[in-house]
């Protein structure tokens, strides 16, 4: 089969490789039908490349058809139509019960101390062969696939896989009051998103930040007030402009949607592009004892957050020495929420919005469908925030 495969920085490649087979009695094969480049596969593309190998299959937002099904699968069949959530989740142990997927005990990654496993994302999660491919191997058949009925185009399921309930998830855990105010840092996929679930679900502002003038243009479009980062040269500027609109206070609640490769940090910039030049060892050990985030982004939300606020992180974070103004953040009363989306938690508040309507607008949200053999120039677009790129979808 055809799949897109990591070869090292900046440096992505469609390749043969030999097609997923069954290997456990509950594993199905899904011929894949579209297949999401997200925010998070730019880490890869610029980061993490310490815990990559080249070969390594990418991607963690597919969705298809049932190919073929192990011996003891009865959820599903040939033919039916499939989400599969980037979380590699049983189902079935206590953090599953709990409704944290993305602590699967099933397949946490003992070997790192992190949770559990996802397709397409580093040795740090497993290692699993990803999406961005013809065919995918899919564990758990009886529970970690979404079925989904046929008829509608892809473009209104497929976000299942990660952008609807990553979003859902960073507004539910902003614990934003009814008619109350968040601000969305970063309006990419997720942010974008964030702010229609915001708006849906009842807040009566939301302010989205960016400097991609696409990105504003395309959620203000939507019902948000936007402000354009770059006419704040200082931080502070960018804080009164939102207290401003907030009678002093600040928002709410303020989501993170950016992450570890904010702009406006160019140590931490310099440090990550050192890494990225070391041997794969001696990258990794800096990562886990010394990494250092862009912090800019997370430092934004507290000065933004009203005080007793909640600031809610969906962007990934991956430095282990990282600096937080814990004074301000006891000072302020301030709350954090933040972790890797629980897929199937969420799958039951979204698919009614999907199965009976489309009020998020999911039909339109991608701004590219591009074949997967194009995979190497929408990721060096996408990084480059060129041709006004915000969500791509590749179709094998």
């Amino acid at each position: 089969m055809r799949a897109l495969t990591y070869q090292g920085k900046r440096d992505v490649r469609v390749e043969t490789v030999p097609d997923p087979r069954i290997q456990h009695p509950t594993d199905i094969i899904v011929k894949i039908t579209s297949t999401g480049i997200c925010g998070s596969d730019l880490h890869l593309y610029e980061v993490l490349g310490p815990y990559l190998d080249p070969g390594d299959i990418l991607g963690h937002e597919p969705m298809g058809v049932v190919e073929e099904v192990g011996p003891e699968v009865t959820a599903v069949a040939p033919g039916d139509r499939v989400v599969i959530p980037f979380n590699v989740s049983c189902g079935h142990c206590h953090m599953c019960g709990q409704g944290l997927h993305s602590q699967c005990e099933s397949t946490q990654v003992h070997e790192y101390g992190t949770g559990a496993s996802l397709f397409g994302y580093t040795k740090l999660y497993g290692q699993v062969p990803g999406g961005q491919a013809e065919y995918l191997r899919v564990p758990f058949g009886n529970a970690l696939p979404i079925k989904v009925p046929h008829g509608p185009s892809d473009d209104r399921f497929v976000y299942l896989s990660d952008v609807l309930p990553t979003a859902w998830q960073a507004v539910e855990y902003a614990d934003i009051p009814p008619g109350g105010s968040v601000t969305v840092l970063g309006l990419g996929p997720i942010g974008a998103m964030a702010a229609r679930i915001a708006l849906h679900r009842g807040a009566g502002l939301v302010i989205g930040v960016d400097l991609v003038p696409e990105r504003l243009d395309r959620v203000s479009g939507y019902g948000a007030t936007c402000l354009d980062l770059r006419r704040y040269d200082k931080g502070k500027e960018l804080g009164d402009a939102v207290r401003d609109l907030t009678d002093g206070r600040g928002t709410d609640a303020v989501i993170d949607a950016v992450g570890m490769e904010a702009h406006g940090a160019p140590v931490a910039k310099a440090a990550h592009a050192a890494v990225g030049l070391l041997p794969d060892k001696v990258g990794r050990r800096l990562m886990e004892t010394a990494g250092i985030d862009r912090l800019t982004a997370l430092h934004t939300a507290i000065d933004l957050v009203r005080r007793g606020g909640t600031i809610s992180i969906s962007g990934v974070y991956g430095g282990s020495a990282d600096p937080m103004p814990l004074l301000t953040l006891f000072d302020k009363q301030i709350q954090l929420r933040m972790g890797q989306a629980n897929v199937k938690r969420w799958v039951d508040d979204l698919l009614p919005l999907l199965v009976d309507g489309d009020p998020l607008g999911v039909d339109s949200f991608a701004t590219h469908h591009l074949p997967l053999e194009e995979g190497p120039k929408a990721y060096e677009t996408f990084q480059k925030k060129a041709d006004g790129m915000i969500k791509t979808l590749l179709v094998p």
